[in-house]
């Protein structure tokens, strides 16, 4: 039988896998190497350090929550869509949403910084449209209900059996109301 040829990419896939399954601790040399049904020597001549394949697995987490939210959101509805797609996804696949949430992110030192580096500027549009406001209120509302889902998303990805999505998506449209108040009265 012939030698199978280890690549980068199988390494890559491999630990997104291993990682997407039981977190970031799984990804270890020797989880990696089980996993490709090799020995440890062709990870290492690919790996030069853990920190790096840790990096593109978390890039790996990224493309993925992408394609994710691009498939269960509807374009009619972008706010409350993506809102509960977040949900969705943490419950679904919790150790991808805390890799997407929890991935480092540089130069941001402000929450408009995050904000900018993180949405799409039809959200906000989309938003002001639907609630007939500005636009700096749409995302004024926007950045507060993202703030809100990624902390209620993180506590639904850790509970067990878990919260019932019904009871989520309630609490996400009275903090949607809650702000969208404040917003108007400011």
């Amino acid at each position: 039988m012939p030698k199978q040829k280890i690549t980068k990419d199988m390494i890559i896939n491999a630990a997104f896998e291993l990682a997407r399954n039981g977190g970031m601790e799984q990804l270890i040399v020797k989880n990696i190497a089980c996993r490709l049904g090799c020995s440890v020597q062709p990870i290492y001549s690919y790996c030069s350090n853990m920190n790096s394949l840790r990096m593109e697995v978390m890039e790996q987490a990224g493309i993925f929550v992408k394609q994710y939210l691009q498939k269960h959101t509807d374009p009619a509805d972008l706010f409350q869509s993506t809102g509960h797609a977040f949900v969705r996804l943490a419950k679904e696949e919790p150790h991808i949403f805390k890799m997407f949430i929890l991935r480092p992110r540089r130069n941001i030192s402000s929450l408009d910084e995050l904000y900018q580096s993180e949405t799409d500027e039809r959200t906000a549009e989309s938003i002001a449209s639907s609630f007939g406001i500005s636009i700096s209120q749409a995302k004024a509302l926007h950045l507060n209900m993202l703030i809100y889902t990624i902390g209620i998303g993180t506590i639904f990805s850790v509970t067990e059996p878990g919260i019932q999505p019904d009871e989520i998506f309630s609490r996400q449209e009275a903090a949607c109301q809650a702000f969208l108040s404040y917003i108007l009265a400011l």
